[in-house]
């Protein structure tokens, strides 16, 4: 599968020390993770962590996946609100999936903290305003019942919002807790953390297919076979191919970082911004002062017009952000366009599959992907470990696609 296409930028900002070699030979493993990508980063950590002999392979180099193309806004606030949440599962499932990306966001600041190579991992505030006045009264909503279940935030209104930065919106959701993100480097420096546990990482090593039987799994790949008592299918988007019953769909995304800006003093906080039309356009700034926005969600495109569509779609975006910050110099320098999957209704799918014994699946499908795989990372290291986990089954690979409040 095409994951990314045109340049994307984070890969301009690191040179791994570590190159990952492809697998030659015949090896064995507690716990085998397919994917190279964010999610199998974060569970590779989670597992060294408890002494897990650990195996990762990727058909990729290790990092140049999606992750390449992800534009690392991290918040605990979702595409779909609180209030939508609860809406549609009920209470206690709605408040305790808000709760557990708010305990995503706290882990991985805990984890980023601790890593040897910076991942530009930055603590912000976040900015969600009404794309027009027919959204404010679902973002007053919002903003009650964060409130009400102990969630930090504030409502912004017009006025507010105009002392703060260069435009103005009818009202906005300011939050707290969040943060931005490199996801190369962080990818490459969890890798590198958990290859010190004594991790075995091998890119450009592809999963041929896989036979299950009474003691575990055993993996061919393009270069070896691997025993595994345990395997964790982490491979992001291509997951799909991998199951029957996909449940999710795919589109494209597109996203732009512009050349370094000499001045943002007019960027309050440098907060994340997101707004409430779907799709939405998002924007964030980097520590070198660059700014990158992203969204223009749309059906992939044919793959002779992938290229060209990057390159339209980041015009697009730069006048986008022009429009809000209408600075000097603002050009783009990096253009992408990447798939981009989101589930049903609105929740990854985290666990066992009955047609995959010993196999768990992360599919942390949404537009906040890092911080499910996040939680994903816990609740599948609880599971190998033999640690019970009751969060897993919110997540059921096997729920219906149509829930309703309990």
């Amino acid at each position: 599968m095409d994951l990314v296409y045109g340049t994307p930028f984070w890969p301009s900002t690191f040179n791994p020390n570590s190159t990952y070699p492809s697998l030659q030979n015949d090896i064995s493993c507690d716990c085998l993770i397919i994917g190279g990508g964010m999610g199998g980063a974060l569970t590779s950590e989670l597992l060294t962590e408890r002494g897990i002999n650990t195996v990762v392979i990727d058909k990729r180099k290790i990092a140049h996946g999606s992750s390449s193309a992800n534009t690392g806004l991290l918040q605990y606030t979702n595409d779909k609100t609180l209030t939508s949440c609860i809406n549609t599962f009920g209470e206690k499932t709605g408040v305790r999936f808000y709760q557990l990306c708010r305990e995503a966001m706290q882990k991985l600041t805990q984890i980023a903290d601790r890593l040897d190579t910076d991942p530009w991992f930055i603590p912000r505030t976040s900015l969600c305003f009404a794309s027009s006045t027919d959204d404010v009264a679902m973002l007053e909503e919002e903003y009650q019942t964060l409130k009400h279940y102990g969630f930090e935030a504030e409502l912004w209104n017009s006025d507010k919002i105009s002392s703060h930065f260069p435009f103005s919106k009818p009202a906005a959701l300011y939050t707290l807790g969040d943060a931005e993100v490199n996801p190369y480097r962080f990818v490459h420096a969890l890798f590198e953390s958990a290859s010190k546990r004594g991790a075995r990482i091998y890119g450009q090593t592809e999963m041929i297919h896989c036979e299950f039987d009474d003691d575990g799994v055993l993996c061919h790949t393009s270069g070896g076979k691997i025993r595994a008592r345990k395997v964790i299918f982490a491979a992001g988007y291509e997951t799909q191919t991998i199951k029957k019953d996909q449940g999710a769909y795919l589109q494209t995304t597109y996203a732009i970082a512009t050349k370094p800006l000499p001045d943002l003093k007019e960027w309050y906080e440098h907060s994340l911004i997101w707004e409430t039309a779907r799709p939405y356009l998002y924007m964030r700034t980097t520590p070198d002062g660059r700014i990158i926005a992203g969204g223009l969600d749309e059906e992939t495109p044919r793959e002779d017009q992938r290229e060209i569509r990057a390159r339209h779609r980041g015009d697009t975006l730069l006048e986008e952000v022009r429009s809000y910050f209408p600075l000097e110099g603002l050009e783009v320098d990096y253009a992408w366009g990447a798939v981009f999957g989101n589930t049903h209704d609105g929740l990854p799918f985290i666990g066992p599959h009955p047609e995959y014994p010993h196999s768990y699946f992360l599919e942390g499908y949404g537009g906040n992907g890092t911080v499910y795989s996040m939680f994903a990372a816990s609740i599948l290291a609880d599971a190998v470990t033999g640690v019970e986990n009751g969060d897993m089954e919110l997540f059921s690979l096997t729920r219906t696609s149509k829930p309703s409040p309990v």
